[in-house]
């Protein structure tokens, strides 16, 4: 026991890696800091472990060791479903209505906490091999199951619908939440502020949430002078930026920065 105490360096990698780039924090889990935190944009006429490969070399904070490493796999070839609704067997099923799916795509799953929800998604299998090369065992889920997650256990004890907004450069999910139940997910892509305002008032209309009187909270890749918010203020009346404080002084960070980062951080 001495041993694995004395092994333990207590260092923690988040990667979260998407097809157009990638995010990573380094965690010192024992003073409870964050020792690096980048990001890096990956060329789009490159393959995706080549660019990876790039990343390693310039960030030798990749290459030392942890105890813990979590593998985020960003994009949204995802589907919540209930647990009750779920059979492991025929889980590449539950994608085919919403994404394009192939016979040979591999497909898992994360459970979400106590919520009685699975994340059924397709991860990025080329860069799970590279990252075996690199790091040997690594945790991964879908950027989206820690999201959920998270924006659920904040909804306790609230019967009021809350509809979160976590905003990228080219796509945005809209994730609704009531007392700690999921009443949607759906991610969108955009181009322009008005494709941003135009999904968001269509999803707020089926459910029948006034823009008026509901409540929307913005996070991820925005801010105030962000155009989509500016857009989106004009016809909605009680939007605001998601109220960050607990996790930017859990981590020491700014504002701007827990918004960006909010799965890393959770993660």
């Amino acid at each position: 026991m001495t041993e694995t105490i004395t092994a333990k360096n207590y260092k923690k990698l988040s990667l979260q890696i998407a097809q157009n780039g990638m995010s990573f924090c380094c965690f010192d889990t024992l003073n409870w800091e964050i020792t690096s935190c980048k990001s890096v944009t990956f060329s789009k006429y490159s393959p995706i472990e080549e660019e990876l490969w790039k990343a390693f070399v310039n960030h030798p904070q990749l290459t030392r060791p942890y105890d813990e490493i979590m593998v985020l796999h960003d994009n949204s070839f995802n589907t919540f479903v209930p647990v009750a609704l779920f059979d492991e067997n025929y889980i590449g099923s539950y994608l085919q209505y919403n994404t394009k799916v192939f016979e040979t795509d591999f497909f898992t799953f994360d459970a979400i906490g106590n919520y009685e929800l699975n994340n059924v998604y397709v991860p990025l299998i080329n860069v799970n091999n590279f990252l075996i090369d690199q790091f040997g065992a690594f945790e991964y889920k879908n950027v989206n199951s820690v999201l959920v997650a998270k924006l659920l256990d904040a909804s306790k004890n609230n019967d009021e619908k809350q509809v979160y907004v976590h905003v990228q450069h080219s796509h945005f999910e809209i994730v609704v939440v009531r007392n700690q139940k999921l009443l949607l997910y759906n991610s969108f892509e955009y181009k322009t502020p008005e494709d941003f305002l135009y999904y968001l008032l269509f999803t707020m209309e089926q459910l029948f949430l006034n823009p008026e009187t509901a409540k929307v909270s913005v996070l991820g890749k925005i801010d105030e002078s962000h155009p989509c918010f500016a857009l989106a203020y004009t016809y909605i009346r009680n939007i605001a930026l998601y109220d960050a404080t607990a996790l930017q002084e859990k981590w020491g960070k700014t504002s701007a920065e827990a918004l960006e980062h909010y799965i890393l951080f959770n993660s």
